[in-house]
């Protein structure tokens, strides 16, 4: 079986995110969607609302798992032998990043393949950062996020705006 690790902060989970996740549906036997601390980031959902909404967003699509690890990706695939690891490109930014991760991660665990799908242009522009930029200021994301991460969205910046 063909399980491709599909690793992010998912702070929330796009249309864009869900694109990738579809088109590579049909490439791979299952996928897990992996949440990963990034260090470099303040999330506005906790792991479990992240979790949640990405478990909503994708139950149209077979063979979709959600989990959550601390630590290095290729730890993650090592300890689960999984081989593929997905990941999303929108511009030429994102390919220069991801060329050094994927990199990284091939010195550090040999048998991982890194498989790339560019975005489609109508979700290229979006990004989690920029939809919580919006948000924050009470702007429109909607066609931009999974209806139900924007019913979430409003809660919780209603929330933080008490």
């Amino acid at each position: 079986m063909k399980t491709a690790v599909y690793p992010g902060s998912f702070d929330p989970i796009t249309c864009g995110h869900l694109d990738i996740l579809k088109r590579g549906n049909e490439m791979f036997d299952q996928i897990k969607v992996v949440l990963f601390t990034n260090t470099s980031k303040k999330p506005l959902f906790t792991i479990e609302e992240r979790m949640d909404m990405i478990r909503q967003s994708v139950t149209d699509l077979a063979n979709i798992e959600v989990d959550c690890y601390e630590g290095l990706v290729v730890d993650y695939m090592k300890k689960y032998n999984h081989r593929f690891l997905l990941r999303g490109l929108r511009s030429i930014s994102d390919f220069e990043s991801e060329f050094q991760m994927a990199s990284m991660n091939k010195k550090m665990y040999p048998e991982v393949e890194s498989v790339f799908l560019m975005t489609s242009h109508e979700h290229a522009y979006v990004s989690s950062s920029l939809i919580r930029e919006i948000i924050r200021f009470n702007g429109s994301v909607q066609g931009m996020v999974p209806e139900y991460v924007h019913q979430k969205l409003v809660e919780k910046i209603k929330g933080m705006n008490r």
